[in-house]
């Protein structure tokens, strides 16, 4: 399969993308539509999902991502491995995470993953970030009691800002005392994560977990 060449940024706020995702029919997805769910937000060319599903087959995984031509490839390799418990979706997940998860029986979206989301430097791009407030307030909406969610980015300042959003929502608990966890709680890493490792460079990672009582 030819390798798929798309601009490595895109502007969420672009008024191409404010159209939200539609809601998906689950048990058209997935074989298994009542398998916890694994949401995995920015998931770029898919590889980290890939790997997952196939070793994890009682989840269903969803990516979802806003580059059009890459959720085309990861759909067309999914296929190409026959796995039924992953789907790719092009969408921009400020706002279409309503659209798409309020059809979700609830209890099942179980996991999220945000993992080296765009960083988009200059303060006058901040809005452009993937974890806003309202992300944070939108998952806690649909995540099961007990659910995770794992963040992670080789750009601390990026890493911290995720961290200290979840962390004022009264709704999540932080898993670990230490600044940051050493290891990566999942069984699969990132093409990303593993450059960064290969160059000496630190990850910087956290670990919430959705209350199972309201504070």
């Amino acid at each position: 399969m030819a390798v798929v060449r798309v601009r490595q940024h895109v502007n969420p706020l672009a008024r191409k993308y404010q159209t939200p995702a539609d809601a998906l029919v689950w048990d058209k997805v997935y074989t298994q539509p009542n398998q916890p769910l694994h949401l995995d937000i920015g998931c770029a060319r898919g590889r980290f999902l890939l790997k997952m599903a196939q070793i994890e087959a009682n989840w269903n995984f969803l990516g979802l991502e806003i580059r059009e031509p890459l959720v085309v490839e990861a759909n067309q390799l999914s296929s190409k491995l026959g796995l039924t418990n992953l789907h790719y979706l092009f969408g921009n997940v400020n706002n279409s995470l309503q659209s798409l998860l309020s059809s979700l029986l609830p209890g099942t979206l179980q996991r999220v993953t945000i993992q080296f989301p765009d960083p988009w430097f200059k303060a006058r791009h901040a809005k452009r970030r993937i974890v806003q407030p309202q992300l944070v307030t939108e998952l806690a909406d649909y995540l099961a009691p007990g659910g995770i969610v794992f963040l992670q980015s080789d750009i601390e300042f990026v890493a911290t800002e995720m961290r200290d959003r979840f962390a004022e929502n009264p709704l999540y608990e932080r898993v670990g005392t230490q600044l940051w966890l050493t290891q990566n709680p999942l069984p699969v890493p990132t093409e990303r994560e593993i450059a960064t490792h290969n160059k000496g460079e630190p990850v910087y990672r956290a670990v919430f977990v959705k209350k199972t009582t309201a504070p």
